[in-house]
């Protein structure tokens, strides 16, 4: 697992087991508040014991920036924490997360130790504050990626844990491209000097206008092209000849996971459009 320093007692972490999932952890003079738990039980051991043992806290808070697996299924690893997210990841994990747990189980028995804990504290618009130290984090939604999606500002240090609202290639399966597309928008107005995105590496202040409008340009390309195969006889056929590279972006993002995503981000939409 990579880890860095992104501010005074802003940390980051970045899994190497799975997609590059990221999560990170402020750090109080008493305790901690730890943004996403990352994808696998080792992982979230290893942040915890890093806060416990080398930080010399507790962690009091975990803020779930969505419901998915790979940011909210470490929770239980985290006893005594108080969760916070919006108030539809609770309605998710408890509704989809669990079931989805029970079958993961089946086939991982690396997660047989995972139980699903939702949010205690949830918000479902406008923001939620949260002072640390002395640091003051702004929760607000930014959906897009999934309905429930939340960023997580730390304001004094201008760094903005994006959640999955920000990624190397954006991904709209769970979501809706318009509700995408305005989150970025905001999230580019902001000033910010660091995105942590999701998944892949942090975004520094030099690239993120560049990263905001290539993630916009991507958004766009993926609707029109989706929009202009209209209901065709050989949809299939015509959705596959839209290459990543056409819609503005490269199938190396994200280890090469990013042909996948692309693909079935061209199938969701299509579906949503057309209504198949």
């Amino acid at each position: 697992m990579h880890r860095e320093r992104v501010s005074e007692n802003v940390f980051w972490f970045q899994s190497e087991v799975y997609a590059q999932v990221t999560a990170g952890v402020i750090v109080g003079p008493q305790w901690a508040v730890v943004i996403d738990t990352l994808a696998l039980p080792e992982e979230a051991l290893t942040m915890r014991e890093f806060i416990e043992h080398e930080l010399g806290v507790q962690v009091r808070y975990i803020i779930n920036t969505h419901y998915h697996a790979d940011h909210a299924w470490g929770n239980c690893f985290f006893p005594g924490a108080t969760v916070i997210g919006h108030a539809k990841c609770r309605e998710y994990l408890i509704e989809f997360g669990i079931p989805s747990l029970e079958s993961s189980q089946k086939q991982n028995p690396a997660l047989r130790q995972v139980k699903i804990v939702p949010p205690h504290l949830t918000f479902d618009s406008g923001e939620m504050t949260l002072r640390v130290g002395k640091k003051n984090l702004i929760l607000s939604t930014t959906p897009g990626h999934s309905p429930d999606g939340i960023s997580v500002l730390v304001e004094e240090d201008r760094v903005l844990f994006a959640g999955d609202a920000f990624m190397p290639l954006p991904y709209v399966v769970d979501g809706d491209a318009d509700d995408m597309l305005a989150s970025i928008k905001k999230i580019g107005r902001m000033g910010l000097e660091n995105i942590i995105q999701g998944h892949g590496d942090i975004i520094l202040r030099g690239e993120i206008d560049a990263a905001v409008k290539e993630n916009l340009n991507y958004v766009s390309n993926i609707k029109k092209a989706v929009k202009a195969a209209g209901k065709r006889k050989n949809v299939d056929e015509y959705l596959e000849e839209i290459t990543i590279e056409e819609c503005g972006k490269s199938r190396v993002y994200l280890g090469g996971l990013a042909e996948t995503l692309h693909r079935r981000n061209l199938r969701a939409l299509h579906s949503q459009m057309h209504g198949e």
